[in-house]
């Protein structure tokens, strides 16, 4: 059973998006993790904490745009935290997808790593990847 598109998370709910957010911060400024490997490390350790944790290396090839500075790996650690999480869903996970991309470009106008960094500094990343892992963790919840 789904909850509707626009019910919202409830206060416990936010507060775990909000340690999310903070946790994926705080492993992509360790330098342990980029991007994508701490929005998925946190989507793994607080929605499917069975699987282990090598699972985050699936994500190693994501972190700054998948090399070629395009796609934000936040946002592909988090398309993949999505998979990971709703599995055979598919139609779910699609549609999650469009609606993180829609709240991502909202906020920063574009998924371009590239783009994003020439109008910051890389100093935007650690706070992007947190965002990312909070956003997509109420995504979860509400679901």
């Amino acid at each position: 059973m789904f909850r509707s598109k626009n019910a919202q998370p409830s206060l416990e709910g936010m507060e775990m998006a909000e340690q999310c957010r903070i946790e994926a911060e705080e492993l992509y400024r360790s330098g342990r993790y980029h991007c994508a490997e701490a929005v998925l490390a946190v989507v793994r350790n607080h929605f499917r904490p069975d699987l282990p944790e090598e699972v985050v290396q699936m994500a190693s090839g994501f972190g700054g745009g998948s090399g070629s500075g395009c796609m934000c790996g936040a946002v592909s650690g988090a398309t993949v935290g999505l998979g990971l999480v709703l599995r055979e869903d598919k139609k779910l996970i699609t549609r999650l997808t469009r609606d993180l991309h829609a709240w991502f470009k909202g906020k920063y106008g574009v998924t371009c790593c590239k783009t994003i960094r020439a109008g910051n500094d890389k100093g935007v990343c650690p706070v992007l990847t947190g965002e990312v892992a909070g956003k997509v963790a109420e995504m979860l919840l509400r679901r």
